[in-house]
């Protein structure tokens, strides 16, 4: 099975595409086999890059642990780039089919792998997050409660489940320990991802997360998006934020209250073949 890695900011994938793709009958059994970073390739999730009959291609997102996620936005940083090297399109502006609705890409300097990604329109109800309660109510401030402790913070949809919680330091934050317990809270009927965030000024903030089926990784795009609508909503920056993750930075644009912008690199990693 021929396959390529790719990474975004250190958050890294398996992609398989054509026949490759097609061929794949379990793909939660082959993403916890080829993602295992001691007997397989290793890799944060798998990709499998499909036919759309209403995008350019369609983007299916497998994490490590054999879970589907709705959405990726480091991965969706990758696909226009392995298209494009790959020669399968021409085109620099890809429109990508996701569980959470068409992703549309623009390839800014294909040499050093930036682009920018329309993230689509956050969502902060209960009912959009997924999150208990009255599915119309506002997710800004929000507590959950792990043991005898309530943690406040943002519940945003980007497609995908998050919780932002603002922290004093990103870096001794205790993003392994409360992590998976917020992830797996009752709160949240299909989990979330957790992000923990130290507002360094205006325009600025690190980040650290813990992603639903995979644990903490390096970096995270709709993490990193859900982030910076937190920090707008909660006025504690401005409607551009750079966000300084384990990885890099990726820099997050909501000017409008409407779509999300994301810009930042991507970068094929090697490929080969692996036999199954």
């Amino acid at each position: 099975m021929h396959f390529t890695k790719y990474n975004g900011l250190g958050n890294d994938f398996i992609f398989l595409d054509g026949a490759e793709a097609l061929a794949v009958k379990d793909p939660a059994a082959l993403a916890v086999r080829l993602c295992n970073r001691r007997t397989g390739i290793g890799a944060d999730g798998l990709i499998l890059l499909l036919p759309s009959q209403t995008a350019d291609i369609q983007m299916r997102i497998i994490n490590s642990d054999g879970s589907e996620a709705e959405m990726c936005g480091n991965a969706s940083r990758c696909v226009p780039l392995h298209l494009l090297s790959h020669g399968l399109t021409q085109k620099k502006n890809i429109v990508i089919e996701t569980l959470a609705g068409p992703i549309r890409t623009e390839v800014l300097d294909i040499a050093k792998g930036w682009v920018r990604v329309d993230m689509g329109v956050p969502q902060t109800v209960r009912g959009k997050i997924p999150m208990t309660g009255d599915p119309q109510a506002a997710t800004v401030n929000v507590a959950v409660r792990i043991g005898s402790t309530e943690h406040v913070g943002t519940g945003v949809s980007m497609g995908n489940p998050h919780f932002v919680l603002r922290v004093e330091n990103a870096q001794t934050a205790p993003v392994a320990e409360l992590g998976p317990l917020i992830e797996t809270s009752a709160a949240f009927p299909q989990k979330t991802n957790v992000e923990f965030v130290q507002v360094l000024d205006s325009n600025t903030v690190r980040m650290r997360v813990w992603e639903r089926g995979a644990g903490i990784t390096q970096a995270c795009g709709t993490g990193a998006c859900a982030t910076a609508v937190a920090c707008i909503l909660n006025q504690w920056t401005g409607p551009r934020v750079q966000v300084k993750l384990d990885g890099g930075e990726l820099l997050i644009e909501w000017p409008d209250r409407k779509s999300i912008f994301m810009t930042g690199p991507a970068h094929r990693v090697f490929e080969g073949d692996i036999l199954l």
